[in-house]
């Protein structure tokens, strides 16, 4: 199953709303890790060690700061940008089906936007 960290950013009622569908899924909030108001890098690289995806709003910053980490051959686990003004319900249908058919090695080293 992929593991996915929920940027401080992320629309809580998206992270309610996967949960709802499937109280299973391993997904972490930044705050809950003490990384809030950390820098994009140190957020990537906390990812990174524990293999986790990226869910985030940030689509000014954080996609330079990944491809960084992929140029400096360091790991990076995937990061999923979700553009603010997209229906949540799309969102989360469309996050189910990349959880559904993906697997985390299938992300390593991408960034996806959402809605597809």
């Amino acid at each position: 199953m992929i593991k996915l960290l929920a940027d401080e950013n992320l629309d809580n009622t998206i992270i309610r709303g996967l949960l709802r569908r499937n109280p299973d899924i391993d997904i972490v909030r930044v705050q809950d890790i003490d990384l809030s108001g950390e820098d994009d890098p140190i957020v990537l690289e906390w990812a990174a060690n524990e293999g986790r995806v990226l869910l985030t709003h940030d689509v000014a910053t954080i996609t330079r700061f990944a491809y960084e980490r992929l140029v400096n051959n360091l790991a990076m686990p995937g990061v999923i940008e979700i553009h603010t003004d997209a229906s949540i319900g799309r969102v989360i249908e469309d996050l189910f089906m990349v959880l559904e058919c993906a697997t985390s090695g299938d992300l390593d080293g991408q960034i996806y936007y959402l809605p597809l």
